[in-house]
């Protein structure tokens, strides 16, 4: 987990970019994290932005 939202965002596109699968950066507990998108269902946490590699990334809110 990361403190630092700008790291968080770039290792999400990248990870999204390398599993060529859309990827969730949420937020819980004051850290950030990332996830794929088919991982997230029902975990108690804030999402912040969706990367998808093909469409790019953009902010859930």
């Amino acid at each position: 987990m990361q403190h630092d939202l700008s790291l968080a965002q770039k290792h999400a596109w990248n990870l999204a970019r390398t599993l060529m699968t859309p990827i969730v950066l949420f937020k819980s507990g004051g850290e950030y994290g990332v996830l794929p998108a088919d991982e997230i269902e029902d975990a108690d946490v804030e999402v912040v932005f969706e990367y998808d590699p093909y469409s790019g990334g953009y902010s859930v809110h």
